[in-house]
């Protein structure tokens, strides 16, 4: 493996990872009908003060997931059909992986765990070609970086 140094940035063999690198399986199957994905999870930090007017530790509270997918409209429809209800918030919990498969071979999966949609929702102006649905994700979870 060559590392290139350029700018202060590291190059693993000049290739960095790109959208067509991506592979997001929901439940295991994988997705196409995919125009985007987002998540992350925030951790409540507070300072502890003891003596004197600076803090003197840190204590760690709760971690809270959330993301976004964004799905064309077939895509969204094939998941739907899947709820018994026909209501995709009533979908038992699901998992989404994403795996990032870059051609220098450095593969990373994350993983978002139990999953659920609290909202579904459709949208369409004049004009459109396609329909690209955004919908939040609630999750328990992210499991970062093959963890």
């Amino acid at each position: 493996m060559k590392i290139q140094i350029q700018n202060g940035v590291p190059y693993v063999n000049g290739e960095v990872v790109s959208w067509a690198d991506i592979v997001v399986t929901i439940a295991g199957v994988p997705v196409t009908g995919i125009t985007g994905i987002e998540y992350e999870d925030d951790q409540e930090v507070s300072q502890v003060y003891g003596a004197g007017r600076y803090p003197v530790g840190y204590a760690k509270g709760r971690i809270t997931s959330k993301g976004k997918i964004s799905l064309l409209q077939e895509e969204v429809v094939s998941i739907q059909r899947q709820a018994p209800s026909g209501r995709l918030q009533d979908i038992a919990p699901f998992n989404i992986t994403v795996a990032y498969l870059p051609a220098n071979g450095f593969v990373v999966i994350d993983k978002l765990r139990n999953c659920l949609f609290p909202k579904n929702s459709r949208g369409w102006k004049e004009g459109d070609t396609k329909s690209v649905i955004d919908l939040d994700l609630v999750m328990s979870h992210i499991e970062w970086h093959n963890k």
